[in-house]
């Protein structure tokens, strides 16, 4: 199973990192390594918005 569609930002420093996280609050998540993320959205269990 795929994941929905969603939204991928590569921040460039810290600032604009902080920047993404106060814009979309707790619907954003960080992804870094990420193994754990993408499982729960292909089974569905976290989705995007």
């Amino acid at each position: 199973m795929y994941p929905a569609e969603f939204d991928y930002f590569s921040p460039n420093d810290l600032k604009e990192a902080l920047e993404l996280l106060s814009k979309y609050g707790d619907d954003a998540k960080i992804l870094a390594g990420g193994q754990s993320l993408i499982i729960a959205m292909k089974l569905r269990i976290i989705s995007p918005k």
